[in-house]
Order: structure tokens, then C-alpha cells, then sequence
């Protein structure tokens, strides 16, 4: 009984601030668990991730305040001081929290966009208060796919960097597929066959991509173009070039580019005497050793 009687009453406080801490811990988290059937939806299973435990944070803040607001009364000069130190040695830490203020409510990319941020291309798989968390596609993978690494990029680098979004507002891309064919080559049915290759496979996407190009227009001074697939024809001194341009949706490129090239090659093949496809050429003079010495003999002589 002395032994409690002697004891500082800090150590009451500091004993009940923690167990209070873990209650709210484990009720939000009993929340969660038991709203998770109704948030499954992967965007809004996040959401409420991350408010639960903005709440925890702000409990557990608000708790401190409460049990030990009355220690720190006379610490203003000192907490202002070690705040104003603190705020230059977090310099970046400060402005990378800046840039999570802006990401979360200046609609700079929210998770599930695909985008590039500092060099780096991926999927945004979560947005924490200081990084952004990217799964990466490309570099060493051909095409737009996930190659496996995680990256995480400061969130700083909105206010110095373009962000590229490859899925806000408008979640299709364009993209191409070139065919060389030889001088001589039937350009006309190759042109019909690429268009109608194309509308075969992306006829459906050209209509849900004209409905949201329509709502982006009404949000961006953006100029109307052409949405149906087309194609160009440029030539050189090597071959004609024809480039199909179609719409596809970002995460479909090189499965839609897969699907559109296989067809086209085995259309093309059915016309060997029409169409021939073409390479580039180079054209490589040689000259006989012996020739050329009879030649400087001669002009001895």
C-alpha cells in the first residue's frame, strides 16, 4: 500500500494512456474488420484503411493532449524553439507531407492510375503521407507491364516534376502499328485491311472512349479529333509505311497490339502476289583485290 501511496501519479497517466491507446487501436480496427465485407471494393476498402487509421492517429493525439496537456503548460518557448529547429532539419519530410495534402485533394492521381513520376512509370498501389508507392512496368519488360519492383517516389516531387497520368479522366491512349510494304504492294487493300482489322477488335472500346472523351471535353478546353482508327501512309527511298492509329485502354496495350498484329500478319499472308512486306535495304558495292591490281598494273604500263 506504501508503494502506491509513493508513486509518481505520471506513471498512472502514462499506464493509462497506453491501455486507452490500444482500446482505440483495436475498436477501429473491429470496425474495419467487420465493414469489410460491405467496402471490398478495392478503392473504397483503401479509403476507409487509410481513414481508420487517420482516426487511431487523431485519437491517440487527442488522448496525449488530455492526459498530459497540463505537464507541458510552461514549454511554450521551448517547444517553439525545437519546433522551429525540427522544421528546418524536416525540411523535406515537411514539404514531401505538402505534396500528399495536394496529391489527396488538388486531384493530382488517385490509387489504381497508372502513371510516371520521376522518371519512374507504374500503377499507384497506395499514397502514404510522405511517399507515393508505385507498382513499376517496364524497363527491363517489353510492353506495359508490372516487372515486379516496388517503388516509392517523395511526394515532393509534384511541386518540381510533371506528372504524367495515363488513366485520369480519360483512361484510353493511343497507339500504333506500323507495316512496311514494297514499292509496287497493293497500298489500298492494305489500308482496308488494317482499318477493318482494327474495328474488328476495338469497335466497342471506340464507344465508351467516345462517351468519356465527351465528358473530358466538358471539363478541359480540349480541340474534338478523330477517335475511329486511321491510317497513314508515308514512304522513303526504302519502302511504303502505312501506321494503323487506334484507341486502346492503358492497361491493354501490348495484349490489344498483340491481337491486332497477329491478325494483320495472317491477312496479309493470304495476299503474297498483292502485298509483299517489305525491309529495310542496303546496298553494298565490292570490288575484287584482284581486279583492282590488274587495273594499277595497267596503269604502269
Amino acid at each position: 500500500m506504501n508503494f502506491l501511496e509513493n508513486l509518481d501519479p505520471i506513471y498512472f497517466r502514462i499506464f493509462f494512456f497506453i491501455i486507452v491507446s490500444f482500446i482505440i487501436y483495436f475498436v477501429i480496427k473491429k470496425v474495419l474488420d467487420y465493414l469489410y465485407p460491405v467496402l471490398s471494393n478495392r478503392n473504397r476498402w483503401y479509403l476507409a484503411k487509410k481513414g481508420g487509421r487517420f482516426l487511431t492517429l487523431i485519437g491517440i493525439v487527442i488522448l496525449f493532449l488530455v492526459v498530459f496537456g497540463d505537464r507541458f503548460s510552461n514549454m511554450a518557448t521551448i517547444v517553439g524553439l525545437t519546433g522551429t529547429g525540427l522544421a528546418f532539419a524536416l525540411r523535406e519530410v515537411i514539404v514531401s507531407f505538402a505534396g500528399w495534402i495536394a496529391i489527396m485533394f488538388g486531384d493530382f492521381f488517385k490509387v489504381g492510375d497508372r502513371v510516371l513520376l520521376g522518371g519512374i512509370k507504374g500503377d499507384v498501389i497506395n499514397l502514404g503521407a510522405v511517399r507515393t508507392t508505385l507498382m513499376e512496368i517496364g524497363d527491363w519488360v517489353g510492353g506495359d507491364q508490372y516487372n515486379g519492383r516496388i517503388v516509392r517516389v517523395s511526394n515532393s516531387f509534384i511541386f518540381t516534376q510533371p506528372v504524367y497520368n495515363y488513366s485520369a479522366d480519360f483512361s484510353y491512349v493511343w497507339d500504333e502499328i506500323k507495316v512496311p510494304v514494297r514499292f509496287g504492294s497493293d497500298t489500298e487493300k492494305v489500308r482496308k485491311i488494317l482499318l477493318e482489322t482494327a474495328c474488328e477488335y476495338i469497335g466497342d472500346i471506340s464507344n465508351d472512349a467516345k462517351n468519356q472523351w465527351t465528358m473530358m471535353r466538358r471539363r478541359f478546353q480540349v480541340e474534338n479529333t478523330k477517335l475511329e482508327p486511321q491510317v497513314f501512309l508515308v514512304f522513303d527511298d526504302n519502302f511504303i509505311e502505312l501506321s494503323l492509329r487506334y484507341l486502346v485502354r492503358f492497361d491493354e496495350r501490348r495484349i490489344i497490339r498483340d491481337q491486332l498484329s497477329t491478325r494483320i500478319l495472317e491477312v496479309l499472308n493470304k495476299y503474297p502476289n498483292q502485298i509483299e512486306i517489305a525491309s529495310e535495304t542496303v546496298e553494298v558495292t565490292v570490288q575484287k583485290m584482284k581486279e583492282q591490281h590488274n587495273n594499277s598494273m595497267g596503269n604502269e604500263i
